[in-house]
């Protein structure tokens, strides 16, 4: 029993790190510096100064690979950030569902 009270709590230590630096979803082409800093794991305020900067040169990102052309960001945080990195916005316009009626 005490053993797997501690393979327990070990487990959760070396978990909570990973959870602490999640990323959180932002829309890298509308959210501001500080938004993208707090949001992406990797991205501190320079950078994420940088990303912005690039974005009102350039325009938007069209995918989250464009974000290569940022200095200091590179594949690796890229890939880290990738399910959190949004480019259009979230809200989804409602989904039209056709009735399908089957004849037998």
């Amino acid at each position: 029993m005490i053993r797997t009270l501690a393979a327990l709590a070990t487990a959760a230590a070396l978990a909570l790190p990973a959870l602490a630096s999640a990323a959180t979803p932002v829309n890298i082409n509308q959210a501001d510096a500080a938004t993208i800093a707090r949001s992406l794991d990797g991205v501190g305020a320079t950078r994420a100064q940088a990303i912005v900067a690039w974005r009102d040169a350039h325009g938007p990102f069209k995918k989250a690979d464009d974000l290569r052309h940022v200095k200091g960001i590179g594949k690796a945080t890229i890939e880290r950030n990738r399910d959190a990195i949004l480019l259009a916005n979230t809200a989804a316009a409602p989904t039209e569902h056709k009735h399908v009626t089957r004849k037998d």
